[in-house]
């Protein structure tokens, strides 16, 4: 089965939440909220990305399940992207620690300063790109909410009233100024926005 289909994700019959759960679960409620009434659009957005999820709805629920369900094309097992060429051939007593090779452009004092750190450059890149990583930590968590929720209020809530001022808002860490914006809108949308953008504060 596809890590896709356990992903969590939450589903959306207009402004109505109709589900959530993960995609397999999402994908059947739909489907029987569609077969009650096709003339309301249905979206199913990706909890942890905002990302809109395409599922084909034709035919019964067993042939959607079951393409959800079906092996990536041609039958070839789900598997992250793999750089099996750069890793699989290293000299011996290297350890294979998943390292994929990327080219890195520096001036000529960055390479300087790097290959006289112990290790070399590449173990002086890890430790800076981790400490980069650690320190940068809450930021990138509030960045992300933003991000999150600003894709998802643009599929859903871009018609509603105060939605530009909302995003203002959101970016700029408003969370009282947010949280009045939006305060009108559809209670479902609402508490969506709010699940989605609650590290953004």
């Amino acid at each position: 089965m596809d890590e896709q289909d356990l992903k969590s994700c939450t589903a959306f019959a207009g402004h109505r939440s109709i589900g959530s759960g993960d995609l397999l679960m999402v994908a059947k409620k739909v489907k029987e909220d569609i077969s009650r009434d096709e003339l309301v659009p249905v979206l199913i957005f990706d909890d942890l990305t905002g990302e809109l999820i395409e599922v084909d709805f034709r035919g019964s629920t067993e042939d959607v399940i079951k393409r959800l369900t079906r092996p990536t094309a041609k039958g070839a097992s789900i598997s992250p992207p793999s750089h099996t060429g750069e890793i699989a051939h290293r000299g011996p007593g290297r350890p294979k620690l998943g390292v994929v090779s990327r080219e890195v452009t520096l001036l000529p004092r960055h390479w300087d300063w790097l290959h006289s750190q112990p290790g070399g450059a590449s173990v002086a890149l890890r430790k800076l790109v981790e400490e980069a990583r650690h320190v940068n930590s809450n930021r990138d968590k509030v960045r992300r909410s933003q991000e999150v929720a600003y894709k998802f209020m643009s599929a859903m809530a871009g018609d509603l009233p105060g939605f530009e001022d909302a995003t203002r808002a959101l970016f700029a860490g408003d969370h009282e100024q947010f949280t009045r914006l939006i305060a009108s809108w559809p209670v479902d949308i609402r508490a969506y926005v709010q699940k989605l953008s609650a590290s953004a504060f």
